[in-house]
């Protein structure tokens, strides 16, 4: 038998256990939720990326009336990092959410579809990618994408005929 550990660590927002860079990135989601397009959900999002140079870039939902025409947060940031620095390596993601339906007593985790882009990210740039989920109390931090999803799809999974 095959033990599957996900190690996470939730951590208080208020503690001094950040860097500057993670307490910047924490900020940078907190403030890009608040650009989230949501009049149908009310569900709001905002993610915050660190690539290797020390770069930020952040994303918010974006919905439509059209629903499948919506982006997430986390692929909105994560598209155009890759789009604009394709060569970089992400090493750090923030998520935080806020809703006018409920109280976001615990941080969030991504959805499938961003949970799988991640891991693809991570998998093409061959490093870890860690995740925080933060609300306004606590931080629970991922050391990878791969603890979000861990019975990932991938090529390399499925065998050839």
């Amino acid at each position: 038998m095959k033990e599957l550990r996900i190690e996470f660590v939730e951590i208080s927002r208020n503690s001094n256990s950040f860097t500057e860079l993670e307490t910047a990135l924490f900020t940078k989601a907190l403030d890009v939720c608040e650009t989230a397009y949501a009049p149908y959900s009310n569900f709001y999002v905002g993610a915050s990326l660190l690539l290797e140079n020390k770069l930020f870039i952040t994303g918010s939902n974006q919905e439509n009336a059209s629903f499948p025409c919506g982006i997430c947060a986390e692929r909105t940031a994560l598209f155009a990092a890759k789009s604009n620095y394709p060569n970089l390596k992400i090493i750090k993601i923030a998520i935080t959410t806020k809703s006018r339906h409920f109280n976001n007593t615990n941080p969030v985790a991504p959805c499938g579809l961003c949970r799988q882009v991640l891991l693809e990210y991570e998998m093409k740039q061959k490093s870890d990618i860690e995740i925080y989920l933060l609300n306004k109390e606590k931080v629970i931090k991922l050391s990878k994408a791969k603890d979000l999803l861990p019975f990932y799809f991938s090529e390399d999974r499925l065998k050839r005929k």
